[in-house]
């Protein structure tokens, strides 16, 4: 047999390969793989991570771990196959590594696995899943966060059943603050408790008690004597969500309270020695955006210091350095997040110029980093068109990229650009920098349908990274249009500040309208084309701007606020939502809360609008999207309301609900698209 012919029947076997100019199709979601929870080894040798990979049979995006030299050697899986392993930590000598996965009762049990030989234990029997885990200083013990559940409150007592009767379920008495959550539906009455269990298995140890929530993450003091964590054990804690205190907690239960400031410390971090914790730091006071500073006491809670604030952006995470004179931080600024490194006299370094990709859906700033004993950081990266990769920054030596995770899919689609807009507002000229993404194939000469896409938060923050989203938009043949309007995050405190108490206002509206005209100035924009959508806070606005104009084609509303009067008396997170945001109680301050709703000015609206919302929702609850649908259906204005059921805020967060956000409003958007 010829060699061709012999070569043309085998290809003739084999699945077809999409060409390199194939665009972005919405099954492709389903092969989008990413890496997060970077954990680099003490000795600064292997590198653990969570690999999530989207699988199309359980509709879900499972997380294994693999481990990869930091030369990129070895690339591997370390627990991998359908069950779901997270939330790795190594050992303080990086003999072992800790990680959680369910049992075979489907509760998630805490695991060690001995990395020489590759045995594993697991050395917990929870009923609830742990969080926050910590190793001691000596690798004896593991430190964990666990909810406790509480005697449900009741009210009457009811008869006694007859043995075999069949009675309807008993009433449900709720008399907490927070009494649901998104994403966790109505809460069991319960506390957050600190734990500790030996490494080699063993019972768990509940270290702390009483009523209250005891939070992470944990740092064990260098000694191994007690456990530093953040709460808030006031009277008054349900109301006060936006204050808490340091405590140390010693291993047979003596609580020692280390700061009593006003505002937020958290995220505890112990220095090497043992002399210095240090912390995050908002001072907060009731304003709608802060930044947190660097926190230093002593180990006895004294002689306070604040580090940090000049830099203007919030500092987050802190970690030691090995030799204890500085400390590794991440913090947003503009369009990226870096990783900086302070000392203790104040004076910052930044260490890397970026981290992201571990928000898919939407190009959220995000990314994870470690730091080794002798300085090599371990980090996740992604560029416009990929999610993020593996990568390490040496202590001597250049960033390199260790992982490839998406080459066989993203390498083989033609994916659109993103680019850079800076412009001023035209309400005062404030600086307002955004980037757009042009289709594949793009031509400046032609004239292309413009989406505007409005991020959530408010005080959120996208930057030019990898989105599902609004590739596929591109896909479609759109220029997709974003911006960090005023009030986003990473910009400094008086940046932040110029939202406060106007979320939503004609001024972010003013923010997002400048820079759709600057799109139409570049020359390639149909003036006539031009869409706007947005989730969240983002849905709030592009729901406001439809109030306020009619130059959009129609409109794709996910999961907003129409009324603010009813969704702070309907949300689950309403006493810091009205403390963060608004000037008061809603009885007490009417006209400010109708003011900024949506739902003030649907008698102006006469876009085409999509509604879509989880069922599930506790954070916009789906009655403001049944609000608006029939305020425009009265209105007599055409809309239509996407429900998804079984579906929380995060109505992406299942591979399939990603692409049904997505196809809907593009067959919305095409609907109404005279061009298309």
């Amino acid at each position: 047999m010829h060699a061709p012919r012999f070569l043309a029947l085998i290809l003739g076997l084999l699945p077809v390969v999409a060409v390199a100019d194939q665009r972005l199709q919405s099954a492709d979601l389903f092969d989008l793989q990413y890496a997060s929870e970077v954990r680099i080894s003490p000795d600064g040798e292997r590198i653990v991570y969570t690999r999530s990979i989207h699988d199309i049979m359980c509709d879900c995006v499972r997380s294994n771990l693999w481990i990869v030299d930091a030369d990129g050697d070895n690339h591997q899986p370390l627990l991998s196959g359908r069950d779901s392993y997270s939330s790795p930590r190594w050992s303080p000598s990086g003999d072992r590594l800790a990680y959680v996965a369910k049992d075979e009762a489907g509760k998630t049990q805490l695991y060690v696995r001995w990395m020489a030989s590759g045995r594993t234990a697991m050395v917990s029997n929870l009923v609830e899943s742990p969080s926050s885990m910590a190793w001691s200083p000596d690798g004896e013990s593991i430190a964990f966060t666990m909810h406790v559940p509480a005697e449900k409150p009741s009210l009457a007592r009811p008869p006694e059943k007859p043995e075999g009767a069949d009675w309807a379920e008993p009433p449900v008495v709720i008399d907490s603050v927070v009494y649901r959550f998104d994403g966790r539906g109505y809460l069991d009455p319960g506390f957050e408790h600190v734990f500790v269990v030996a490494a080699q298995g063993g019972a768990a140890r509940q270290l702390t008690s009483g009523d209250f929530n005891h939070g992470g993450p944990l740092a064990w003091m260098a000694d191994g004597s007690g456990i530093v964590f953040a709460a808030n054990r006031d009277e008054d804690w349900q109301y006060e969500l936006n204050e808490s205190d340091l405590f140390r907690i010693g291993l047979e239960g003596e609580l020692e309270q280390l700061t009593d400031l006003p505002g937020i410390e958290a995220a505890p971090a112990v220095s090497p020695d043992g002399e210095t914790i240090a912390f995050e730091r908002d001072d907060h006071q009731g304003r709608q955006y802060t930044i947190n500073a660097l926190g230093l006491i002593d180990a006895d809670g004294g002689n306070l210091r604040i580090l940090g604030e000049d830099l203007d952006r919030s500092i987050e995470g802190p970690t030691w350095a090995a030799n204890g004179k500085s400390l590794y931080f991440h913090y947003t600024d503009r369009g990226w997040r870096k990783v900086g490194r302070i000392d203790l006299d104040g004076d910052i370094d930044t260490i890397v110029d970026g981290i992201n990709g571990t928000s898919v859906g939407r190009p959220y700033r995000s990314g994870d980093y470690s730091v080794a004993d002798d300085g090599t950081i371990a980090y996740t990266l992604g560029t416009e068109k990929t999610p993020a990769d593996v990568w390490v920054r040496p202590r001597r030596g250049d960033h390199r990229r260790l992982t490839d995770l998406n080459r066989n899919l993203l390498d083989r689609r033609a994916m659109g650009e993103v680019h850079e807009i800076v412009y001023e507002s035209a309400v005062d000229g404030t600086e307002i920098q955004g980037w757009y993404l042009t289709p594949p194939d793009f031509d400046p000469e032609k004239q292309y349908p413009l989406i505007l896409e409005i991020h959530g938060g408010p005080h959120l923050a996208y930057g030019p990274h990898f989105s599902a989203e609004m590739q596929r938009m591109a896909a479609e043949g759109y220029v997709v249009f974003y911006d960090n309007h005023r009030g986003s995050s990473g910009y400094g405190r008086d940046f932040g500040m110029l939202l406060e108490y106007k979320y939503a206002s004609e001024e972010d509206f003013g923010d997002h309208m400048s820079g759709v005209d600057a799109m139409i100035e570049q020359g390639f924009i149909d003036p006539e084309r031009l869409f706007v959508t947005g989730g969240s806070a983002g849905g709030i606005a592009a729901a406001y701007a439809i109030g306020l104009t009619d130059r959009f084609k129609a409109a794709a509303v996910a999961k907003p606020v129409i009324n603010w009067i009813s969704k702070t008396l309907t949300g689950d997170y309403y006493p810091s939502q009205i403390e963060r945001q608004f000037p008061g109680l809603p009885w007490e301050n009417f006209e400010h809360y109708w003011q900024r709703s949506p739902l003030s000015l649907v008698g102006n609206v006469s876009t085409p609008t999509l509604l879509i919302t989880g069922e599930e929702d506790f954070r916009t609850p789906m009655s403001e999207t049944e609000q608006y649908y029939q305020a425009l259906k009265l209105a007599r204005v055409e809309a239509v309301m996407v429900r998804l059921p079984g579906t929380s805020h995060g109505i992406a967060s299942r591979p399939s609900r990603l692409i049904a956000k997505i196809d809907n409003i593009l067959a919305w958007f095409e609907r109404h698209d005279e061009g298309k």
